[in-house]
């Protein structure tokens, strides 16, 4: 088996195991879930900048910016979709209360 197929094969696989693990979490835990997977991202995000910082073929260099760039786009959507999560359990905040007048003041000095 030459190497592309080798590593079509695992891509194909990896495809099947990541659908069958996302389909078997429930609901409640899926966002928690993926917005951590997302803020991990970091290490793809660290290997790309070293890949693409080792090269000297242009389509290696032009490939490696377009991963650097998603890769930091999904970093950055993880910890946004994160800090949206952690406010829906933060609990409803309480509105502001009125500052007391003093009107009391006024009608007891007639």
């Amino acid at each position: 088996m030459n190497e592309p197929m080798v590593w079509l094969t695992i891509f194909v696989l990896s495809v099947f195991v990541g659908v069958e693990v996302v389909s078997k979490v429930s609901s409640t835990l899926h966002t928690p879930l993926m917005s951590g997977a997302n803020a991990i991202h970091g290490i793809i995000l660290v290997g790309a900048i070293l890949v693409t910082g080792s090269t000297d073929e242009p389509v290696a260099i032009g490939i490696g910016l377009l991963a650097v760039v998603l890769a930091a786009i999904n970093l950055v959507g993880g910890f946004v979709v994160t800090d949206r999560m952690l406010e829906m359990f933060s609990g409803k905040k309480k509105p502001a209360r009125p500052a007391e007048s003093d009107d009391s003041k006024v009608g007891g000095a007639l």
